[in-house]
């Protein structure tokens, strides 16, 4: 594994996350499939619908392996039941510790309370179980992405262990995190999510009517603010937190 591997991993999780958002905007919000929470609950305690579906559907995957694989993060990891298919012999990339990393408490708050209002109607059309469906694997394929920091941050300190020692040692996460940030990286991403959404979104006309407004199934917008306000920070938070781990 090394960097450019990593970056064309998530150049397609993009695609994955851009073509889930568009599948999930076929419903509206469909609130009923969230209560409870009611003020004041904590959305990712309280027993919902979603909360069962996610719950169920994750010990269904790990029967299946999916969680065999360091890729993948689940929501719910207790009590998980075993696989039930051969064991695969995945390669050892990441340092133990980075096992204990999982952000997705936060992003399912950030999901459910945050994103999905900026692009799902208001309305109810009573299909709860296709809503579910549509939001796990939306939720599923943001938190592959946020999580896959841990593999940036794995071959970044690999490629430079003597820039990023001093500042592990240190347990200087200030310092990791500048060391992290590259703004004309984020920018191009920015950029390129947007026109994702752009391209992949967008009703296709057979008629040639370059006056017709251009619509999209998901605002193009929405999906640049995802990855600005949420995804790449959370990301580069992921990283840290390995980082200062890596050593151990």
């Amino acid at each position: 594994m090394d960097l450019e591997s990593v970056r064309d991993s998530l150049i397609r999780q993009e695609d994955t996350i851009v073509f889930s958002l568009i599948e999930r905007a076929k419903f509206p919000i469909n609130s009923w499939a969230y209560s409870p929470p009611q003020n004041g609950v904590d959305a990712f305690s309280a027993s919902s619908f979603l909360h069962s579906f996610v719950r169920e559907s994750e010990a269904l995957h790990a029967k299946a392996g999916r969680y065999e694989n360091p890729e993948e993060n689940p929501f719910f990891p207790d009590d998980l039941p075993p696989s039930m298919v051969p064991t695969h012999d995945y390669k050892q990339v990441l340092h133990p510790a980075g096992s204990s990393i999982n952000v997705n408490k936060t992003i399912w708050d950030i999901y459910l309370n945050k994103l999905l209002p900026l692009f799902a109607a208001e309305g109810d059309d009573g299909n709860y179980g296709l809503t579910a469906a549509c939001d796990l694997a939306c939720l599923q394929a943001i938190s592959r992405r946020i999580h896959y920091g841990k593999f940036v941050a794995e071959v970044k300190f690999k490629e430079s262990p003597e820039e990023y020692g001093p500042a592990i040692h240190d347990q200087d996460r200030a310092g990791l995190m500048k060391m992290l940030t590259f703004e004309a990286v984020e920018e191009t991403v920015k950029k390129r999510v947007e026109k994702k959404a752009m391209v992949f979104g967008q009703e296709v006309s057979l008629s040639d009517n370059s006056k017709s407004k251009e619509t999209y199934k998901v605002d193009p917008s929405v999906v640049s603010r995802l990855y600005e306000e949420w995804v790449m920070p959370l990301t580069k938070q992921v990283q840290v937190e390995y980082l200062l781990r890596r050593l151990d």
